[in-house]
């Protein structure tokens, strides 16, 4: 495959009108990202071009040399000047192929047979694509201000193709020891021999040992520009899992159709890239599980050598040596989870690129999820065993919208909005088929998250409150089977932590130096399951309890939604709470301080910035954070505020210096 680049600054004819011609311009001003400015005076003959990422003003003076990334736009200043402006223009690649550039088009001549013209913006986007041969014009003057780079492609015979093959290797070896002293006289000597306690049961040693090799390769291949076909494959051998299943082969294919590229697309100019895709994958995980997962492995026991036998226990303490146990079960079957993915999806940009569009269907189902399977008491020598355990399918939409509001001025304005819908479900256990999770406080001493074949990951499970007994002042809690009595048969599911939708949505705003940014981020639809309020209004020990408790029952008769002190506590609805929220998550401001004296001082950008995180939340949640989880990252417990660190609030003054 040939490829010609053929850069140019085609932003400085874009902001020319056509009823005034380009002879009425003198100078051009160009504005730089860091602050500072470049006045360059029109001349005749005045030639431009990018080479490896530079914008190249040839003058008489000597070429002008700006980096293409620092550059964030110009203006003209006016006044009478020479008759030809910028019409020519240095490529030294586009050999064999005649470019001429006016003020408001490109006039390409002699391009071979089979040749692509794509016009693209700096950052990326398509603004034009198009088979073109022999002689091309492509109008500029209604293009918005920036800078782009055009190209194009000589396939052979209309076919192109890119083939790429590599790999990685991953090693990981860890160990430590440590020893716990105790009983220091002062904190002036800290070596062990000054402890005068040395612990007996906080002493230690541990070890990691893992690694992970991997081969991957692609083939690319297009026709015409507008069908494109890539196929890549993986394989993945990891140490954490049997040596006989330890290799993972996962391939995957993806195929896309440029439809703005066909030549009954030739008269909607207002569309600049319209694009359809699809594609289906394999990838492997092999997280979530121990190191040594497939071996078998022992807990050591220490005995209190110190410690005196009671009447009948004729154990030698002093002379004893410690136990050792089985920890679990060896799997000589564990192999890698595996997820299938299929989407489908559009690309469309509109507009000169001022509106972009990318809409996306998943559906992706996982086999042989990895899990640690606590095993019945008595059923073997081992309490638990890792094994490919489940399936679980994942399902969703998401959007995303890229606006530029406002563009043309000394006043900027780009929206970025986001939005995802995604339902998940177990769909199969095999060796245990429901799991317990997230025990809360002792004096409950209940798992509140039950999973199970047929429902989604994490859901809440407990007893349905139907809120204060006026007469006894306690919770109550509905029989869900009529035996006319409250017992575990009565618990079901009370609440999903899984959201309806997530979005999130970025506003920046630059004017004279200045930049804004503001995001948004937020959910709606899940359940936060509030244990921290067991804590503070459960009111069954000396804890502090919140106001809230102020307003409990206390004698018969009373109205009221807060129960008695020190009523029967059970997982319930009673602290289940909507975690639905809007929060202001990102606030930045900074300024590119101009000045002539910066380049005197070799300084290129002299940036002071403000930033604030966790600024506001919009939320009818009532602790202190609804996005948060005592469990973690854990797939399988989600949602749950048990005395959880909420998300700080921080301010962060700085300066961003660069010579």
């Amino acid at each position: 495959m040939k490829k010609i680049v053929i850069p140019l600054l085609l932003g400085l004819f874009a902001t020319i009108p056509h009823h005034l011609p380009a002879a009425s311009y003198k100078s051009i001003i160009v504005n730089q990202s860091d602050g500072s400015e470049m006045k360059v005076t029109i001349e005749d003959d005045m030639k431009t071009a990018v080479a490896e990422g530079n914008l190249v003003i040839t003058c008489t003076k000597g070429d002008i040399v700006l980096p293409v990334i620092d550059i964030k736009n110009w203006t003209f200043s006016t006044s009478a000047g020479s008759d030809d402006v910028w019409t020519g223009i240095e490529s030294p690649t586009a050999s064999g192929t005649n470019c001429i550039l006016n003020s408001d088009r490109i006039i390409l001549s002699n391009l071979p047979e089979g040749s692509t013209v794509t016009l693209c913006s700096i950052d990326g986007r398509i603004v034009k694509n198009s088979r073109a041969e022999g002689d091309y014009e492509l109008s500029i003057s209604e293009l918005p201000k920036g800078i782009y780079v055009l190209t194009y492609n000589k396939n052979f015979k209309k076919h192109g193709l890119e083939v790429m093959a590599g790999s990685s290797w991953t090693d990981s070896d860890y160990s430590n020891s440590w020893i716990n002293g105790s009983h220091y006289r002062s904190d002036q000597i800290q070596t062990l021999n000054a402890a005068n306690k040395i612990s007996w049961d906080n002493t230690g040693t541990g070890a990691s040992q893992w690694g992970i090799m991997s081969f991957f390769g692609r083939v690319a291949y297009n026709f015409d520009s507008k069908y494109l076909v890539t196929a890549n494959l993986r394989a993945d051998g990891s140490s954490k899992l049997h040596p006989d299943h330890r290799w993972g082969v996962f391939p995957s294919f993806s195929a896309a159709w440029r439809i703005s590229s066909e030549k009954f697309m030739e008269n909607l100019t207002w569309i600049d890239d319209l694009k359809l895709r699809g594609g289906w994958g394999q990838t492997g995980n092999q997280s979530g599980i121990g190191d040594y997962a497939y071996l078998q492995r022992y807990n050591i026991g220490r005995i209190e050598w110190f410690k005196k036998g009671g009447e009948g226990d004729s154990t030698d303490y002093a002379n004893a040596v410690p136990t050792i146990s089985q920890a679990n079960l060896r799997t000589s079957d564990l192999t890698w989870e595996t997820t299938t993915q299929t989407n489908i999806g559009l690309d469309l940009t509109l507009l000169n690129g001022r509106l972009t569009f990318n809409a996306d269907y998943y559906y992706k189902k996982t086999k042989n999820m990895l899990m640690n399977v606590s095993l019945p008491a008595g059923a073997a020598a081992a309490t638990s065993i890792a094994r490919n355990e489940g399936e679980m399918v994942n399902k969703g939409f998401e959007l995303s919208i890229s606006s530029k509001n406002l563009r043309g001025g000394a006043f900027t304005w780009d929206t970025d909005f986001n939005i995802s819908f995604n339902r998940n479900k177990l769909t199969k256990l095999e060796l245990q088929k429901v799991y317990y999770d997230a025990k809360t406080a002792d004096v409950v001493n209940d798992y509140v998250v039950r999973n199970e074949p047929g429902r989604a990951l994490g859901g809440f499970y407990g007893y349905i409150s139907d809120g204060v007994d006026p007469e006894t002042g306690e919770l109550m809690y509905r029989d869900l089977n009529h035996d006319g009595k409250i017992s575990s048969s009565d618990r079901t599911y009370i609440g999903d932590p899984n959201p309806d939708f997530t979005y999130g949505m970025t506003n920046t705003f630059s004017w004279k130096g200045f930049n804004l940014s503001i995001f948004i981020q937020g959910s709606y639809g899940n359940d936060v399951y509030n244990a921290s309020r067991i804590e503070t209004e459960g009111m069954y020990d000396g804890k502090n309890q919140s106001t809230r408790v102020l307003g409990r029952w206390r004698i018969p008769g009373q109205i009221t939604d807060v129960p008695k002190a020190n009523f029967k506590l059970l997982n319930s609805t009673y602290f289940v709470e909507d975690g639905s929220y809007l929060r202001l998550k990102d606030v930045s401001l900074s300024y590119n301080v101009k000045g002539k004296l910066l380049k005197k001082w070799g300084i290129t950008r002299l940036q002071p910035y403000f930033t604030a995180t966790n600024l506001l939340t919009w939320t009818s949640y009532s602790g202190m954070d609804p996005e948060v989880n005592q469990w973690g990252n854990s797939g399988t417990v989600q949602g749950i505020d048990w005395g959880t660190y909420p998300h700080s609030r921080s301010y962060v003054f700085g300066i961003n210096v660069e010579f």
